[in-house]
């Protein structure tokens, strides 16, 4: 019997350099330095070729995809018979306040810290390295195994999407990117762009919102948030320590040539679970909410009053929940007003897999003629669901269960993995129950045991699925 632990104990070291070099690559998407050959821009770019060049080195046969996604193949591919095995190489910015570099990984207490040690580069070498024990030992398969590797994950999954159209993609596999013991249903998304319906008047008031910016990503409760405003701004400075005291929020205020700079820091989280954050923009709105301001800022204003901790949409009249994956959600991820962008707040909207977004969509419209604002645009994922009966299903329960002695539950998530561009695709680790998720945060980290446990789990699985 293969004590695969063990394996991965032995192989502890090669892991963790590996997975140092590839999280020292400051892999955020940044078009202005992308090309043809590298289209998410260069330093993604070059966690993709070094992705492929390990696996390359371990005998496997690569394949760079017009630097969208990239793959590395254990045998011959068959779509019936191969194993899918989605990661990215991508991250979010590393906002925040970290204790050490984000992109200088660190062990403290036993805690790989770094950007992308949870989301997705740790669990991606993880599922590397299950595959490459297996291929090591020289187990007999039946069937193949394809390590696919996306590089647009964090900012709306182009990457697979050309992945799908220029090659074959496995219809059974999993996604090493989210939790443990396993997601087989993922909520859809509706993700609207919101707009004044008219253009900004020239009236006065006692004090003017001049700009207002916060968030950088729909799927990150925005951590910062800056409004300048004019006018009778002394008030507002003198209370806003009081506000920020009050609502446990870090703020400062400084004036500048007749203007106030309101700075907020809140509690960033992923967008798909907006309660576990505190939206800095959201929070800047309310300490305005009875500030004397024009009317288009005070209808912005007040819409962003509207959406303050209103995870689940009640307020915005779109609530709903099923019991496959309970309620939606609501994140304002990107919230801006008075700069060259113009008016607008951007949403995620992770939708159960039994809601209507058509419905969402004249709900949500209905709710925003109150403030005189519109949707312009709208980006829509539909929801994605496997049956706790089929094989994939059951075979990563055994291979969860036989490794850690634990009930192999099924879950649901309110986020997107690559799992949903396979028919029978599901979410599997590599955080696992009860223990922190760090996603999208500062000081995200994983805990060295629990990779190396992921590790194994990995390896039996494809061990389970592949023979």
């Amino acid at each position: 019997m293969i004590d695969w632990q063990k394996e991965v104990e032995s192989r502890r070291e090669d892991l963790l350099r590996d997975l140092d070099g590839l999280l020292r690559i400051q892999s955020v998407k940044d078009l202005d330095t992308a090309s043809t050959e590298r289209p998410m821009g260069q330093a993604i770019g070059e966690a993709l070729d070094y992705m492929l060049n390990l696996t390359k080195q371990s005998g496997l046969t690569i394949k760079n995809v017009d630097g969208y996604a990239g793959h590395a193949q254990y045998g011959n591919f068959d779509e019936s018979t191969t194993i899918g095995i989605l990661g990215h190489v991508d991250v979010v910015p590393a906002t925040g306040n970290w204790t050490s570099p984000p992109f200088e990984p660190t062990i403290r207490a036993g805690k790989l810290y770094a950007r992308g040690a949870i989301d997705d580069k740790g669990p991606t070498i993880a599922a590397w390295y299950g595959l490459k024990i297996v291929q090591e030992l020289g187990l007999p398969l039946t069937k193949n195994v394809r390590l696919i590797f996306g590089t647009d994950e964090e900012s709306g999954m182009s990457c697979m999407r050309h992945y799908v159209e220029h090659e074959q993609m496995p219809t059974i596999g999993f996604a090493p990117d989210a939790e443990f013991p396993m997601i087989i249903a993922e909520k859809g998304q509706f993700n609207p762009t919101i707009v004044p319906k008219q253009a900004a008047s020239d009236s006065k008031s006692l004090v003017k919102l001049e700009s207002f910016e916060s968030g950088l990503r729909i799927n990150m409760v925005p951590e910062r948030a800056h409004a300048v405003l004019s006018g009778d701004i002394r008030p507002l400075v003198e209370s806003f320590e009081d506000f920020c005291r009050a609502h446990r929020v870090k703020g400062e205020a400084e004036i500048s040539s007749g203007q106030a700079m309101f700075t907020l820091t809140g509690v960033s989280s992923h967008g798909s679970e907006p309660a576990s954050g505190i939206n800095a923009g959201t929070t800047l709105a309310l300490f305005l909410k009875d500030a004397a301001l024009q009317p288009e800022a005070r209808a912005f204003i007040d819409l962003l009053n509207e959406m303050h901790e209103d995870f689940h949409g009640e307020k915005l009249g779109i609530a709903f929940e099923d019991e496959m994956t309970g309620h939606l959600t609501v994140n304002p991820g990107i919230i801006i007003f008075g700069t060259e962008k113009g008016t607008q707040i951007q949403l995620t909207t992770r939708c159960p897999v039994q809601s209507d977004q058509t419905q969402i969509k004249a709900q949500l419209q209905a709710k925003l003629d109150a403030f005189d604002f519109h949707i312009t645009d709208v980006q829509q994922k539909g929801s994605h669901h496997v049956s706790k009966d089929e094989p994939i299903v059951l075979a990563l329960q055994k291979a969860y269960a036989e490794q850690t002695g634990d009930e192999p539950t099924l879950l649901s998530t309110g986020g997107a993995t690559y799992a949903r561009f396979m028919p029978k695709g599901v979410a599997f680790g590599a955080c696992f129950p009860g223990k922190e998720m760090t996603a999208h945060q500062a000081d995200e980290y994983i805990e060295v045991d629990d990779l190396l446990k992921a590790t194994a789990i990995y390896a039996r699985a494809i061990y389970e699925l592949a023979q």
